[in-house]
């Protein structure tokens, strides 16, 4: 049974139940359990909340105990992006990949047993799936979280996987309104800007949202992106135009609308956190994102207070603060009776996906290797969405089919000469990930395939430049069972 505060007053707890905050550790904190006690309706898991899938169902009891309609959300795309396996890579390939297949039935079902997965833990919103279209190769912050670059194969994906989570009783929050894709800077870092005609955004970046609607997404997640043809002063976040008139009124979306992270850089940096929320919930957003970074209790009182003050001062209506504190109240009490998945669990869906989506260029001439190679990766600064905390490549696989591999990772200009010192006489298997972005990559591989033109190349990014190597694969991103799936043909396994 839900318990509230006494004394609590209905414009505070509102103002709670409107937060989506982060925490700190493996157990809730005593803060957290006494402001759902108040009326706080969602908290945001992060991958330093998630240990195991037994502590992390013990912690979602624990929240439960003392909310027990409370949201739990995560950011679980599967592939680069994953909180369940931080520390290990994913089971599960993520979009682009699902995009190489293009199977929507393999889609759907990779969704439904990622859902289940969530659901046995306790958790009941995923910030899943991106329904970006990746139409700018040199997005330093989409690429392989997007199901590709065509509009029309995004929309049939980004249908089938919600479809597919919410139909294990975990709501798919399809994200970023209005589309992130063709954008060249990391909404983490700075405010980015989509400089095309209102026609052009409705011919491509809206149509995966308009089929993620049809297929009845629970939540959409707005992105902090400028888009002036839409709104020429504020990012989508913090706009009425692209929340209110364009995804309420003309694309007729009557859910959950959650903000993407407010401490992001394209959101703090210009407006603050506070005013930030503010604008975010008058411009038509129910529930505001926070926790990636700031993760206390300080930062909950200060979003509440803010809120509070704004209403009391007219600059917030408190129809519409109340309006969004039942959008949230309202998606709470679909996953209190959402009806779970059916079936038997799938455990390898995802490796049989992964090994689907493998590309390989160049067999003709390949045979695989038999002795232990040595595995260079070629490592890019990971941008805050993926984090560097999960391990990728091909490196452990391999030494598990070909005990011995060595491995070393290398970043930036003269690495092709320490590599090819590392590898001695072993055959060597470079690893990138997005070459077409990192020149320093490009310049090592000219170097390493004219010394040793029998090296392999695996690209586990976008797969945008020209395959090279004695045998290129294109794995369709990093996720561990992509990796797994590489090491196979490499090994002949």
């Amino acid at each position: 049974m839900t318990t509230l505060a006494r004394g609590t007053d209905t414009l505070t707890r509102d103002a709670l139940t409107v937060l989506q905050p982060g925490f700190p550790g493996t157990t809730a904190p005593d803060w957290l359990l006494r402001r759902l006690g108040e009326g706080l309706a969602s908290v945001g898991l992060f991958g330093r909340n998630i240990a195991s899938p037994e502590q992390l169902a013990a912690l979602t009891a624990q929240l439960r105990a003392e909310r027990d309609d409370v949201l739990v959300a995560v950011d679980e795309e599967g592939g680069d992006v994953t909180r369940l396996e931080v520390r290990t890579g994913s089971s599960f390939p993520g979009n682009y990949a699902l995009g190489a297949v293009d199977d929507v039935d393999l889609t759907r079902g990779v969704a439904h047993e990622l859902g289940r997965r969530l659901a046995e833990c306790g958790v009941n919103l995923n910030w899943a799936p991106s329904a970006d279209v990746n139409s700018n190769p040199a997005n330093p912050v989409i690429g392989v979280r997007s199901f590709g670059a065509d509009p029309a194969l995004v929309a049939r994906h980004t249908a089938a996987y919600v479809t597919g989570l919410q139909s294990a009783g975990v709501a798919a929050c399809t994200k970023h309104f209005p589309g992130h894709g063709d954008t060249a800077v990391d909404s983490h870092h700075a405010l980015p800007r989509i400089d095309i005609p209102a026609e052009a955004l409705t011919a491509r970046e809206l149509i995966p949202f308009l089929a993620a609607t049809g297929a009845g997404t629970k939540a959409v997640m707005s992105a902090h992106i400028l888009v002036p043809a839409l709104d020429p002063v504020r990012p989508a976040t913090l706009s009425r135009p692209i929340l209110t008139d364009l995804l309420r009124g003309e694309l007729g979306y009557q859910g959950l609308i959650v903000t993407d992270g407010m401490e992001m850089q394209a959101v703090a940096a210009t407006y603050g956190i506070e005013r930030g929320s503010v604008l975010a919930i008058a411009a038509g957003a129910d529930a505001i994102c926070v926790g990636g970074g700031l993760q206390d209790d300080a930062t909950v009182r200060r979003l509440r207070d803010a809120l509070v003050t704004a209403v009391r001062t007219g600059e917030l209506p408190e129809e519409r603060l109340a309006d969004a504190a039942g959008r949230v109240r309202s998606l709470a009490r679909w996953t209190a009776t959402a009806p779970g998945g059916t079936g038997a669990p799938e455990p390898d869906i995802g490796l049989t996906a992964a090994r689907r989506a493998l590309r390989i260029t160049g067999a003709d001439g390949f045979t695989p290797l038999t002795a232990p190679p040595y595995v260079a990766a070629l490592t890019p600064v990971a941008n805050i969405a993926v984090g560097s905390e999960t391990p990728w490549g091909v490196a452990p696989e391999l030494d598990r089919l070909l005990p011995g591999t060595r491995a070393g990772s290398f970043t930036g200009e003269n690495t092709a000469p320490a590599i090819l010192a590392a590898a001695g006489e072993r055959r060597i298997v470079a690893v990138v990930r997005d070459e077409h972005r990192h020149p320093w990559m490009s310049t090592a591989l000219d170097t390493l395939l004219t010394a040793r033109p029998d090296t392999i190349v695996v690209e586990m990014g976008v797969p945008q430049s020209p395959p090279r190597g004695l045998a290129h694969l294109a794995t369709h991103g990093a996720a561990r069972v992509c990796g797994r799936a590489a090491a196979e043909a490499i090994a002949g396994a």
